[in-house]
């Protein structure tokens, strides 16, 4: 009875004395991270900030002055053509029309009057009363009436166009989208036409107007598909085309940017002019290719750490790079032949690495008091 009580206690204090020597020194976790080479799809996008905008948008003015004294379209308004939009004061080329009317009228009169000295001196001239000359002034004197009469004329057509332009009507089917006066306000129209509405003719298309860098603009072509999002509906996607690349460039910064036009319909029209879009068009798209993690193309171990045959690390550049196995508990440097990369893989288009094997991608942090990776279990210990 006392040998196994004796036994049991011993394998107790064996079992106790282990555990306390595995708490206070447990496995080393292991040193690297690493992620296993895979295959897949990897797609290659550029992106840029713009506004939305109307397709067509048209300023309308006024050709005469006057103090604007009624509003009949507002803000989101809907007009169709000959619509009043707004009426200038009108009483000051009212009385120019009655100005004008009234020369025409003066005018007229001194037609006829000029008619009947020529019907007159050419009955004289006939009988040799009076002589060439005063027949030649009367002729003279009925064309200069005819003009007189022309020019009061157009006068008279003018001052009515001027007043017909006190109306300020809408050119174009669309919604207002800006008034930029009120009522009691006076307008000026001199060398420069001054902007009163604007009209946005058709809000279901709308176009984007976005700013890309030079070094992404030989990526992108006329028709390629673009989605964006808007800060106003975040969980939807929108879609797009690019109907245009403006080769007028802006310079902010020292940094040069080309304004891509992108065409969007907006047949529910959620999606209204400034809104700020954020766009992303798909330059690049490869399937089914192994994908190399970018953190492991980025990663660059210590010299010392290396095999004896890869005491030099090789240069990464836009189309080669290195990577790192862990072989034997050595790192061996594996050069690499790239293709397209996205924000987190990139194709791997060659090289001694195959589908499954783990490459480096970092280190651990290890813990300054104990030397060991600060990423493994939980110890405790017993006093």
């Amino acid at each position: 009875m006392i040998r196994p009580l004796l036994w049991l206690l011993l394998l107790l204090g064996a079992g106790y004395i282990g555990w306390q020597q595995w708490s206070v020194n447990p496995p080393t976790p292991p040193r690297y991270q690493s992620e296993t080479l895979r295959r897949g799809d990897v797609v290659r996008s550029v992106s840029a900030n713009g506004s939305l905008n109307p397709v067509s948008v048209v300023n309308v003015g006024t050709q005469v002055s006057g103090t604007v004294r009624t509003i009949y379209a507002d803000f989101n308004a809907k007009v169709a053509p000959g619509d009043k939009l707004l009426e200038l004061d009108d009483a000051l080329l009212r009385a120019q029309a009655r100005q004008s009317l009234a020369s025409l009228k003066s005018a007229q009169a001194s037609l006829e009057l000029s008619r009947a000295n020529q019907h007159r001196s050419q009955a004289l001239f006939a009988q040799d009363y009076i002589s060439r000359q005063e027949l030649d002034q009367t002729i003279q004197a009925y064309r200069a009436a005819v003009a007189q009469l022309e020019l009061a004329q157009a006068q008279a057509d003018k001052d009515q166009i001027n007043l017909k332009n006190s109306v300020i009507r809408s050119p174009v089917t669309g919604v207002v989208i800006d008034r930029m006066v009120d009522v009691g306000q006076t307008v000026a129209a001199s060398f420069q036409t001054p902007t009163l509405i604007r009209i946005a003719q058709d809000l279901s298309r709308m176009q984007i107007d976005a700013n890309f860098a030079e070094a992404d603009i030989g990526r992108i072509k006329v028709g390629q598909a673009a989605a964006f999002t808007v800060d106003a509906w975040p969980d939807q996607s929108f879609k797009g085309v690019v109907r245009q690349i403006r080769l007028n460039s802006t310079v902010q910064q020292n940094v040069v940017t080309y304004d891509v036009v992108i065409a969007v319909d907006n047949p529910e029209q959620l999606l209204m002019p400034g809104m700020t879009a954020y766009v992303s068009l798909v330059v690049a798209e490869k399937r089914d290719v192994v994908l190399l993690p970018n953190a492991a193309l980025r990663y660059q171990p210590v010299t010392a750490e290396l095999g004896a045959t890869d005491k030099r690390p090789r240069k990464r550049d836009g189309a080669s790079g290195v990577v790192y196995l862990l072989e034997n508990d050595q790192l061996r440097a594996v050069p690499v032949t790239l293709g397209i990369s996205d924000q987190r893989y990139t194709e791997m288009i060659d090289g001694a690495v195959t589908v499954g094997q783990a490459v480096i991608t970092g280190e651990r942090a290890t813990d300054s008091r104990t030397g060991s990776g600060s990423g493994g279990l939980l110890r405790m210990r017993m006093f």
